[in-house]
């Protein structure tokens, strides 16, 4: 396992401090060849890979899911790839390979959503939903957990085709049940408040408040303090 490569979507314009540590992160405890920035790459990250992609103009769900496509279409991506967020932290050393996890029945999931709101996510959520009860899973399961989950090129374009037509592709719960990839159940990972947290978990995940300000960003800083070799500074 220590043979796939990791690959993360990143927005354009910012500093992305949740990044660098994100990347201290996987250096130190989640065995992979190389890391690959997709969309945007910060001055300060020359040591990872990248694959340009065009933002401007696009929402941040079909910002995803050109990057995701970028990558799947891409010779030098591993045929296995780790799909991870900026803000996707590993706290203690994954042995033996990234395992799968999910959330559970979309069915739960989309009722906590629904205490929220009725956005764009809800939206992609229902629909995925539906187009996978179309297709024969009566029960699907939620993968939208806030860690890496392990994809396979071909099988990741085949979920794009059969969801091009939704605006936001529930990507990672459509690979889940279509590359029928089972798994573990968890409890997300994302801290979205500023009190004290459980810190014995091997993931974590926050929101910019959360990681800024936070207890849980704190822990995170504090735990990785040195550079890793994910922060050399491009030639000009």
């Amino acid at each position: 396992m220590s043979e796939v490569d990791i690959v993360c979507p990143v927005r354009e314009g910012t500093a992305n401090e949740a990044l660098r540590y994100a990347l201290r992160s996987w250096a130190a405890n989640l065995p992979h060849r190389r890391v690959w920035l997709v969309g945007y790459r910060p001055p300060w990250a020359g040591g990872t890979e990248f694959i340009p992609t065009h933002q401007a103009g696009q929402t941040k769900y079909r910002n995803t899911t050109a990057a995701m496509r970028a990558v799947c279409e891409h010779p030098d991506v591993s045929d296995t790839f780790l799909w991870a967020n900026d803000d996707f932290f590993v706290m203690r050393p994954v042995e033996g390979g990234m395992p799968v996890y999910h959330r559970g029945p979309v069915r739960e999931v989309e009722a906590y959503y629904a205490t929220r709101g009725n956005g764009a996510y809800l939206r992609g959520l229902r629909e995925t939903r539906d187009l996978l009860v179309e297709l024969g899973h009566k029960e699907p399961l939620s993968y939208e957990l806030h860690v890496p989950l392990p994809v396979t090129k071909r099988g990741m374009l085949a979920v794009l085709e059969i969801g091009r037509h939704l605006d936001v592709l529930h990507k990672r719960t459509a690979y889940g049940m279509l590359a029928g990839i089972g798994g573990t159940r968890m409890r997300d990972v994302k801290i979205l408040h500023r009190r004290p947290v459980p810190t014995s978990g091997t993931f974590l995940s926050t929101m910019p408040d959360s990681f800024r300000n936070g207890h849980v960003g704190q822990f995170i800083r504090s735990s990785f303090r040195q550079p890793g070799p994910y922060e050399t500074r491009r030639r000009a």
